[in-house]
């Protein structure tokens, strides 16, 4: 059994993730035009034609800008919850009835072999949620544009051989810096994202919880940079006990472009 994982674009200003097995894939989220997810998608050997299926955590635009055209050029299926449908709808334009899925953030679903389990999420939008996705043994998740660390969405990512974790912004930078007071309130607030102290936080948690690769994502372009933020959460990993390499692997994904395929195994 395999399982494999790769973030494509992964800040604040587009995201989209990979996620897939032997007979196609998934694309999450689809937040940068067409052109850029196809060209990153062929990096990782995948024809956007193979695709079976778009699945979108939220309405926002970083999110969600590509996902119509997409839908149309390859005939994909589009599925989200009922309130970002009804955030999106006209942001997406024209998606075809059949290819319109309404999804429960409570009740999981099958895309071919692939078991999605959706799971609500503290941000500011209609009905959010993030994504953990089974093949067999293996367990991938993605837990992006999350406001506050809480247990129901640990307990949803526990035990995943790899997660997309939201490091958005080092506070300290965010306050300092030129946003107007509104949007930082927002970015700060429990609906808003996560900083990288409280991505530390999550981190040391979900290595207790037997997650062994943890990717850090959704890095604000402003408010952060890679090193700072790696150093914050491997600080937080090494206080609580956690051997980075031993206990969990930690690394980072990059805002505009693919960071590598992880190829999960099952050879139980």
């Amino acid at each position: 059994m395999e399982l494999l994982f790769s973030p494509l674009f992964s800040g604040s200003s587009g995201n989209a993730v990979y996620v897939g097995e032997g007979d196609g894939g998934i694309l999450v989220d689809a937040g940068v035009s067409c052109a850029r997810i196809v060209k990153e998608l062929e990096k990782i050997g995948v024809k956007p034609e193979s695709l079976k299926a778009i699945l979108i955590t939220h309405e926002h635009t970083d999110h969600i800008s590509a996902a119509g055209i997409l839908s149309r050029k390859f005939d994909l299926p589009i599925y989200a919850t009922e309130g970002t449908w009804g955030g999106m709808a006209d942001k997406v334009g024209a998606v075809q009835s059949k290819n319109v899925r309404i999804i429960d953030a409570r009740q999981d679903f099958y895309i071919g072999k692939i078991n999605v389990c959706p799971f609500s999420i503290p941000h500011d939008a209609s009905d959010p949620c993030g994504y953990t996705f089974f093949s067999g043994n293996l367990k991938a998740s993605i837990a992006t544009d999350i406001g506050c660390v809480r247990e129901g969405w640990l307990n949803a990512v526990a035990g995943s051989d790899i997660v997309l974790l939201e490091a958005n912004y080092d506070e300290d930078m965010l306050k300092a810096g030129k946003y107007p007071y509104t949007l930082k309130k927002r970015i700060l607030g429990r609906s808003g994202h996560l900083s990288n102290d409280d991505a530390g936080k999550a981190a040391a948690e979900l290595a207790k919880r037997n997650c062994r690769n943890i990717i850090l994502g959704h890095l604000s372009k402003e408010n952060n940079f890679p090193e700072l933020a790696d150093q914050t959460v491997r600080l937080a990993l090494t206080e609580a006990g956690c051997e980075i390499g031993r206990d969990v692997n930690l690394s980072i994904a990059r805002r505009d472009g693919f960071s590598g395929l992880f190829q999960l195994n099952d050879n139980a």
